[in-house]
């Protein structure tokens, strides 16, 4: 998700009731639930750095810990105290373990078993910025400070929000099964259809709109192409509407295109891949070979010779 969803969710966790642990409870569960988006740091090594090692080790199980401490020891030189560090360490962890799951609910997906595997997990249930969220996290923000307000005009004792954060909190969970339960029924309505005379190879349904939870995006595998749609699961679904991408045959020139560092990277990410080999004008004979993956706009690929021969790579968003 993105960092305001983090930051709102860190503060909505301490005002929750997670500030009795700690007095800088806000600053350890804000800080800590952004914690693993250090990895923004690659950004100064180029774009395909970035890429690669985003939402990677920093947001491990391994890491979690570490990232957990250093947010604990950077509250403490900030406070220039220690005093109950112990309580701040719980409450970082919670913080960190709030950023991996939220991210775990969408498309783009987290690796969590790094160093041990690159495996990728998503839910692709949510939207990396979802406005429903946004909207309830951010009432649970104002409404207090709003609150306070018009207590200090009538004399009145305010609020301490944690109502509302509490609120926020538990329509995060419900919501996010609702959505749960929504996709579930996308993908077994991909599943059910015959598309060009067969059955599908694999299917998958991914958050299109940012108010919508009905309207997806389909994505059905088929040997020799690939089809996307628009899904509105309150509209009768039509398989023969999609979009059709023919999968080039394998070769030399692919296979080339394959053992460079750009291509390997984005496959690595890839789940649904779309390949696409055209002439290129330098040298005389040669093949520019892409890869995408249609979910984001990230493309790799490669300038192979007329003998296969790998000519440049690349990477670019």
């Amino acid at each position: 998700m993105d960092n305001i969803t983090h930051s709102l969710t860190g503060l909505a966790l301490s005002r929750a009731g997670l500030n009795r642990w700690y007095s800088h409870s806000a600053l350890v569960l804000v800080l800590s639930a952004n914690a693993p988006d250090i990895d923004i740091l690659m950004a100064f090594r180029g774009s395909l750095p970035y890429f690669e090692h985003h939402r990677g080790l920093s947001h491990s199980l391994v890491m979690a810990p570490v990232l957990a401490l250093l947010v604990v020891l950077l509250v403490c030189a900030l406070t220039r105290s220690m005093r109950g560090w112990k309580a701040a360490y719980g409450l970082a962890i919670i913080g960190v373990a709030s950023h991996l799951l939220l991210d775990w609910t969408n498309a783009y997906g987290v690796r969590f078993l790094l160093p041990f595997s690159s495996e990728w997990f998503r839910l692709d249930m949510n939207n990396i910025i979802d406005l429903w969220i946004w909207g309830v996290l951010l009432v649970a923000t104002v409404g207090p400070l709003l609150g306070r307000l018009v207590s200090s005009e009538i004399g009145g004792k305010p609020g301490s929000g944690r109502g509302l954060a509490i609120f926020a909190l538990s329509f995060l969970l419900i919501y996010d099964f609702g959505r749960y339960m929504i996709h579930q029924r996308a993908l077994v309505m991909l599943n059910s259809r015959v598309y060009q005379g067969g059955a599908p190879l694999r299917v998958a349904a991914f958050p299109t709109s940012l108010t919508n939870p009905f309207q997806w995006t389909g994505w059905v595998d088929r040997p020799t192409f690939a089809m996307r749609f628009s899904v509105d699961l309150l509209s009768d679904f039509d398989p023969g509407t999609g979009t059709i991408f023919f999968k080039p045959e394998p070769g030399p020139a692919m296979d080339a295109a394959r053992q460079t560092h750009p291509v390997q990277v984005l496959l690595d990410f890839a789940h649904f891949p779309l390949w696409r080999i055209t002439p290129a004008s330098d040298p005389e004979g040669a093949h520019r070979v892409e890869v995408r993956d249609w979910r984001f706009p990230f493309t790799a690929g490669a300038i192979v010779d007329s003998s296969n021969r790998v000519v440049s790579s690349y990477f670019h968003f």
